[in-house]
C-alpha cells in the first residue's frame, strides 16, 4: 500500500483513505477563538461580467457609438458623478456607495491576457498568471497566516473546492447545502475510514493515524456547527429572491459570522455573466440580484456587529469587448473592474478608467494589475508581511484602505 502522509490528507481534506479519494468534506471545528480580526469575503461573478454596462461612463461619447443597441442611456443610470453611473438595476451597490463603503478599481487585468474562462480564471484564483501553480492565493496566505494549518481557516461555499482556497496546509470547508453538510462518498470506503480513526485500545499505530483521527474528529463538529448554526439563524433582513444562490450564500455566511465560527476567509461564486447574446436582459436580473445581497448582507453583518471587521471583494476573469455583437451581447474581452465593499475602505473610484479611444485590437488595456489589489487586501486587512513573496512578485499595494 502506498503511504499516506499528512500533507497527502491535508490535501485531500480528509477525503481520501486507504488509497481511495473521496469529495472535499468538513474540516475542523470553532477554535478557543482568537481575538476578532478582518474577514474577507469573496464574490466571483463567473462568466466575465460585462464592466462596461455595470460602471458606466455615460459622458464618453465612444462608449454610446460602441453600443448603439445595448449601450445605457445616460438617463437611465444611477449616477454616482460626472462621468460615471451604476447599472440601473444596482440599486444596492448604489446605496453602499453612498454609505461610503465602496471603492472600485478601474481597468484591472494582466499582461498577455487569455480569453479563455479556464486559465483566466485559473490566473485570477492563483494570482500567477501564465503558470501553473498549484495552490491559489488565499491558500497561501492561509498558510503564510496561520502555517500550523489551524481548522475552519478557509469556507468555500460551493459544490466542489475553489483554486483559489487550495491550500498546502488548510483543508478548506466546502459546502452548497449546508443542511446535507457530512463526509461523502461511497458507503464502503467511509466504513473503512471510520474504522481508521477510531480510537485503539492499544494506542496509534502510527502518527498518521492519530493526525487522521484528530482532524477526523474536529471535522464532525465542524459539519454540525455549519449545519446548527445556519438552521437556527434568523434574522430581519430580506436578502432578496432565494432564486439567487448568491443571495442564499452570504445569508450563511452571516450566520457563521454570528456564531463565532473562526474562518477568516470565505468564497463564494455567482455564475450566469457569459453574455454573449441578450445581454440586457439577463445582466440586468444578475445585477440586481448581486447589488441586493451585498446591501442585505452588510445590513445584516452590522445588525450582529461585525461590520467593522468584514471586506468583500468582487470580481470577474475578465470584461468583455468594448463593441456590442450582432446577437444583442458582448464577447470575450479583458480589462474589467474589482469592487471592495467595507467600512474600511478608502471610498470611490482608484486607477485609471481605460481609453476607449486607445483600444488593444478591440479590447480595453489594462490600467490596472489586479495583483496590486491583492497586494492591498493582503497587507492592508489581512496582516501578510511577505507579499512578494506570496504572489511570487512585487506589485505595490493601491492604498485601498481607509485611514484610521
Amino acid at each position: 500500500m502506498t503511504a499516506v502522509t499528512r500533507r497527502d490528507l491535508i490535501r485531500a481534506g480528509l477525503a481520501g483513505a486507504v488509497g481511495a479519494a473521496l469529495p472535499p468534506l468538513w474540516r475542523g471545528t470553532a477554535l478557543a477563538a482568537e481575538s476578532p480580526g478582518p474577514v474577507l469575503v469573496v464574490v466571483e461573478l463567473a462568466g466575465g461580467n460585462d464592466g462596461l454596462n455595470t460602471i458606466v461612463p455615460y459622458r464618453d461619447d465612444a462608449y454610446h457609438r460602441a453600443r448603439p443597441e445595448i449601450g445605457l442611456a445616460s438617463e437611465a443610470l444611477l449616477r454616482v458623478d460626472d462621468h460615471f453611473g451604476f447599472h440601473p438595476r444596482l440599486l444596492g451597490l448604489r446605496n453602499l456607495w453612498e454609505q461610503q463603503r465602496v471603492a472600485i478599481v478601474h481597468g484591472c487585468g494582466y499582461p498577455n491576457p487569455t480569453r479563455s474562462h479556464f486559465s483566466a480564471m485559473a490566473w485570477w484564483h492563483t494570482a500567477v498568471p501564465g503558470a501553473a501553480e498549484p495552490f491559489g492565493w488565499l491558500g497561501r496566505m492561509a498558510d503564510a497566516r496561520w502555517p500550523d494549518g489551524r481548522p475552519d481557516t478557509l469556507v468555500n461555499v460551493a459544490s466542489q473546492e475553489s483554486l483559489a482556497v487550495r491550500s498546502a496546509r488548510h483543508a478548506p470547508i466546502v459546502f452548497r447545502d449546508p443542511r446535507a453538510f457530512a463526509r461523502l462518498g461511497d458507503p464502503a470506503a467511509g466504513e473503512i475510514y471510520d474504522a481508521m480513526t477510531r480510537s485503539r485500545p492499544g494506542g496509534e499505530t502510527t502518527a498518521n493515524l492519530a493526525f487522521l483521527r484528530d482532524i477526523a474528529r474536529t471535522a464532525e463538529r465542524s459539519a454540525a456547527t455549519v449545519r446548527e448554526a445556519t438552521a437556527r439563524y434568523e434574522t430581519p433582513i430580506r436578502y432578496g429572491s432565494d432564486a439567487a444562490t448568491l443571495a442564499v450564500d452570504l445569508r450563511n455566511v452571516a450566520a457563521l459570522l454570528d456564531a463565532d465560527f473562526p474562518a477568516r476567509v470565505y468564497y463564494t461564486s455567482m455564475s450566469g455573466f457569459d453574455t454573449h447574446a441578450a445581454q440586457p436582459s439577463s445582466q440586468q436580473l444578475l445585477l440586481m440580484y448581486l447589488g441586493d445581497a451585498l446591501e442585505a448582507f452588510f445590513a445584516d453583518v452590522d445588525r450582529i456587529g461585525r461590520g467593522d471587521e468584514v471586506l468583500v471583494l468582487v470580481f470577474t476573469e475578465f470584461g468583455r469587448r468594448v463593441a456590442e455583437n450582432q446577437s444583442g451581447g458582448t464577447d470575450h474581452g479583458t480589462a474589467t473592474p474589482i469592487w471592495l465593499l467595507g467600512r474600511g475602505v478608502r471610498p470611490g473610484f482608484h486607477g485609471a478608467f481605460p481609453s476607449l479611444a486607445d483600444l488593444d485590437a478591440g479590447d480595453l488595456r489594462m490600467t490596472t494589475d489586479f495583483r496590486r489589489v491583492y497586494a492591498s487586501v493582503l497587507s492592508e486587512w489581512m496582516g501578510v508581511g511577505d507579499v512578494a513573496g506570496l504572489l511570487r512578485g512585487s506589485f505595490q499595494p493601491l492604498g485601498l484602505r481607509a485611514a484610521s
